[in-house]
């Protein structure tokens, strides 16, 4: 699939890092009659992602919540132990941003995300967008080119209600 407005978005187990340890997210269940963000970057620790990306929607998140918005998730294809660190290091943990792992790529080979960049270091990785979902259907989705960080922004995704 690709991302569509009025589609439903895939299901996918996730991961996350509980108190005993990694834990799978069942993405399905977790907007089950809500309306949440995904916003899916490239990964934990990278540039863009961590000066831009993410400070994007800790800045956004009270006018997200004031519109309706319960969650905002995060997703990128990085191991749950990373991105634990990295949602405590941004602040984006403190925020209230959900940082959830795509350990496998699995929900970002079946959105046609994926992206490499080998010179960097970066293979089989998200390709940045930004979808609002009101109980798992697409509502607005904001896709940028690869490499560029503009319209997947809180920002421009807040601008765009």
């Amino acid at each position: 699939m690709t991302i569509t407005v009025g589609e439903k978005f895939p299901n996918a187990q996730l991961m996350t890092l509980g108190a005993n340890g990694p834990e799978a997210v069942d993405l399905g269940e977790r907007l089950a009659g809500r309306k949440v963000i995904v916003f899916g970057l490239p990964g934990a620790y990278t540039g863009p992602c961590s000066t831009t990306h993410i400070p994007s929607f800790m800045r956004t998140a009270k006018a997200f919540g004031d519109k309706g918005v319960e969650e905002i998730i995060c997703v990128a294809v990085n191991d749950p132990f990373v991105l634990n660190a990295w949602g405590e290091s941004t602040g984006a943990t403190a925020a209230g941003i959900t940082i959830l792992g795509d350990s496998e790529g699995k929900l970002t080979h079946a959105l046609k995300m994926e992206f490499s960049a080998p010179h960097l270091g970066l293979i089989g990785r998200s390709n940045r967008y930004a979808v609002v979902l009101d109980d798992g259907v697409i509502t607005h989705a904001n896709i940028d080119k690869p490499g560029e960080c503009d319209i997947s922004t809180g920002e421009a995704l807040l601008a765009a209600l």
